[in-house]
């Protein structure tokens, strides 16, 4: 995305119906115990990879969040919250693989790395938008993007629904 080009206009995005978010990310706690919270790092651009090839797993993108050198967090961007239990309980994937190696690892870590996500489904008139001059980002990378013109010119008018 560093060298996408630029919209030049103002977009938002061409998302519909509920948005599923999912946010994961882990904290380094002990710089020193690589050996449990390096598989867990690596762990992320693998199942990112499986999904990103798989246009029937309901997953639609993601973006990598700073967060400071000990913490990383990738937001992701789902169809629907049954296809992205799907993927984590998928037996043949990488994900589930990766969780029960981590867990195993997690007896004896002394809580040198911890792990979380949420999830957030937001129904559709509940999310808003805007990329300016720049190319879609999160949602709109996800979704694709439209004018905003199609939705109104102001974010309250299309949260909202009023004129």
């Amino acid at each position: 995305m560093g060298n996408a080009p630029t919209s030049g206009r103002r977009v938002t995005a061409a998302a519909k119906g509920d948005v599923v978010v999912f946010l994961i990310g882990m904290r380094i706690n002990r710089w020193r115990a690589v050996r449990h919270w390096l598989p867990a790092l690596t762990a992320m651009p693998r199942m990112l990879k499986e999904l990103s090839r798989n246009g029937d797993s309901g997953f639609l993108g993601h973006r990598g969040l700073g967060g400071g050198p000990r913490v990383f967090t990738v937001a992701q961007y789902w169809e629907s919250r049954e296809k992205l239990l799907a993927y984590a309980s998928d037996q043949s994937g990488e994900h589930r693989p990766a969780w029960a190696a981590f867990n195993r690892r997690l007896r004896s870590s002394k809580g040198s790395v911890g792990v979380w996500h949420e999830t957030y489904i937001v129904p559709e008139g509940s999310y808003e938008s805007i990329y300016v001059d720049m190319p879609p980002a999160g949602l709109g990378a996800a979704w694709g993007v439209e004018p905003v013109e199609r939705r109104g010119e102001r974010a309250a008018q299309r949260l909202s629904g009023t004129p």
